[in-house]
């Protein structure tokens, strides 16, 4: 178990470390950057020191998640800043070839945030046809 002290200087220490780094994007054929579309990165809630940090694509498409014990943490863990987590970005790359722009909603905001509420609604609705094409299997 970590110090409050320790916490605090961890924190100040990460967010000198990215700060001024931009939310990364992906363009290869250089297309108008509001052209692409997002994935979203956001704070799903939990408690202190295990808050659910989650990547969704703008068409629904779950592409991972982190715990993060604050959510300071969540824009590197989840590669959302400019040369984070190139292990995330091959995969991004996999769902959107033609590029992509990553941005983060807080969890203040998550509820009012319309592209991630439309992001969710797509989501729902692929778990549905999922479960529906499970029956139709299971009756085979």
């Amino acid at each position: 178990m970590t110090t409050k002290a320790a916490e605090a200087l961890y924190q100040a220490q990460h967010n000198y470390a990215m700060e001024g780094k931009k939310y990364a994007i992906y363009n290869p054929h250089n297309k108008p950057i509001e052209k692409l579309p997002f994935i979203y990165g956001f704070n799903n809630g939990g408690s202190p020191g295990w808050y659910s940090a989650v990547l969704l694509a703008e068409d629904g498409t779950g592409l991972g998640g982190h715990l993060c014990s604050h959510e300071c943490y969540m824009e590197h863990d989840l590669g959302i800043l400019e040369g984070t987590r190139s292990d995330r970005h091959e995969e991004f790359k996999k769902h959107y070839p033609d590029g992509y722009r990553m941005t983060f909603i807080p969890f203040a905001e998550v509820r009012d945030h319309q592209g991630l509420k439309i992001a969710c609604d797509l989501n729902e609705k692929k778990y549905e046809e999922e479960q529906q094409a499970e029956k139709k299997t299971e009756k085979k």
